[in-house]
């Protein structure tokens, strides 16, 4: 069908059909709009009778094969817990690390040597990641990143102090048993093998950026950014434990065997208390597989209860996963380079989560964001720094283009104070498409951008051709009044599945 599109501004439309509880506003400028197809899967989340007063997209909205809700999208519900909304990976995000490191320190002989330990300590596809003990998961799950630091003696700064939420998705630390009345052992012990993994699933990465330019000298002398500086960009999901906590509670189909018979295990040896009560809950999740409905838990009942210790104890197993791995990183180029190179965390954001938020359009409501970050201003931040400069928000794009580093702001209530995660992929790409990894490193290297690993067939579909235009999309995020723009970074090597 075609869609009857309202403008509200170059940068915002509006529409709604007969079937849709709420409007759908878009964040987009004519040339970013969405297809029909995934305008029709907007307009699924907009019909869901829970839905409270809009959903929100954003410019990087896009469909994702085998998900019911489109990437790039805000939903908020004012008592009921959606898990189809989102994304079988909690706290898939993005943690973004000054260092100390000069143009001294990255000559290009330094910057291959470096990578190539890299590549064996921050594997991007493996079967066993950095092996931990079952009583540090446990503590994961419960307390989020200050286990892996006391665990592992981490020396980047701010690792907590700058972390969403302080890294912990918990407001009150949940016993162990209420741990294992959500999640089955299993599971547990599938995730002491399975962290220090970057993934090897869409375009996880470890990005190394120099700042080129300043565009808010204020907010960037704040967050400690200037020209020339060398940062990382590290981008990865909550590993194999973060699916199956989710897809224990979700009508989500599972795209591998391998999940399927896992799943199927834990369930049999899951010694929850409430085992009559699962059953009951699975028998509905499975009859509900084929429905256009979407799946939903009051958020006072046992079933919403269980869903939300799951998702929260899920959520901090990626916090976890990129402090491994930040560590990981932190060691590699002390013993490459010779040097500390005093990594300072500036924010670890997650972009697929379900969060309890205060005073939108005058209600408390869960806020569901699928490939979107949350992008507060000043005045909803309770944090030393960021109180004063709004939240901060990272826009990578593609691996050869610029990324950006944005602060939220205090006009955005549209969005839910969301923005982006990314610029999300064209509608048609470029006609200077790459077809293969070759013509991919060519011109990689005609912009003197370093790629390392890039094992997979699909990893050319993470060059510039298939992206938006970043600039396009800050504009617009800007006209918005999402973010202020703070700093724009160009990439220097990127290592990647």
């Amino acid at each position: 069908m075609s869609y009857q599109i309202e403008n509200l501004s170059p940068h915002k439309k509006q529409f709604q059909t007969s079937a849709m509880q709420v409007p759908a506003i878009l964040h987009v400028s004519d040339d970013l709009m969405p297809n029909e197809a995934t305008l029709a899967e907007i307009e699924g989340v907009a019909s869901d009778p829970h839905a409270f007063h809009h959903v929100a997209a954003m410019s990087d909205v896009h469909s994702k094969k085998g998900r019911k809700n489109p990437t790039g999208t805000v939903m908020a519900s004012e008592d009921h817990l959606l898990p189809q909304i989102n994304d079988t990976a909690p706290n898939c995000g993005m943690r973004f690390l000054k260092t100390n490191l000069t143009d001294a320190d990255f000559t290009p002989e330094n910057i291959d040597r470096l990578f190539q330990e890299l590549i064996g300590v921050i594997p991007t596809k493996a079967y066993v990641g950095t092996k931990m003990p079952y009583s540090l998961i446990m503590d994961i799950c419960r307390k989020g990143i200050a286990p892996v630091r006391e665990f592992f003696q981490t020396r980047t700064k701010n690792e907590i102090a700058n972390a969403f939420e302080g890294g912990n998705f918990f407001s009150e630390i949940p016993t162990e048993k209420e741990i294992l009345n959500a999640i089955p052992k299993l599971f547990l012990h599938i995730g002491q093998y399975r962290l220090g993994i970057l993934g090897a699933a869409g375009n996880h990465f470890l990005d190394l950026m120099k700042i080129t330019e300043i565009e808010n000298q204020e907010i960037a002398t704040k967050f400690g950014l200037q020209t020339g500086q060398y940062i990382f960009l590290l981008h990865t999901g909550s590993g194999l434990l973060g699916q199956y906590a989710s897809y224990l509670y979700t009508p989500k189909r599972k795209e591998h065997l391998s999940q399927r018979i896992i799943l199927e295990i834990g369930k049999f040896l899951f010694k929850t208390d409430y085992k009559k009560e699962f059953k009951t809950l699975w028998k509905k999740i499975e009859s509900f597989k084929d429905s256009k409905e979407y799946f939903a838990y009051d958020d006072q009942s046992l079933e919403g209860k269980l869903f939300l210790t799951s998702h929260n104890a899920a959520a901090n197993q990626g916090y976890a996963n990129r402090s491994i791995l930040n560590h990981q990183l932190d060691l590699a180029i002390e013993k490459v380079l010779g040097k500390n190179p005093e990594l300072d965390m500036l924010y670890d954001m997650p972009h697929v989560f379900v969060h309890r938020e205060k005073n939108h359009f005058g209600k408390d409501v869960w806020v569901h964001r699928n490939g979107t970050v949350r992008a507060n201003g000043p005045a909803r931040m309770n944090h030393p720094l960021f109180s004063q400069t709004g939240e901060p928000v990272f826009i990578p794009s593609s691996m050869s283009t610029p990324a950006y580093i944005c602060a939220g702001t205090d006009a955005n209530e549209s969005s839910f104070f969301s923005a982006s995660h990314g610029t999300g992929r064209r509608r048609d790409p470029l006609a200077d498409a790459t077809h293969n990894r070759a013509e991919l490193f060519d011109k990689l290297k005609a912009r003197q951008v370093k790629l390392f690993n890039a094992k997979s067939k699909g990893v050319v579909m993470q060059d510039s051709s298939y992206y938006k235009d970043v600039e396009e999309v800050i504009a617009g995020m800007e006209a918005n009044q999402i973010v202020k723009a703070v700093a724009k970074m160009e990439p220097v090597a990127v290592l990647m599945y």
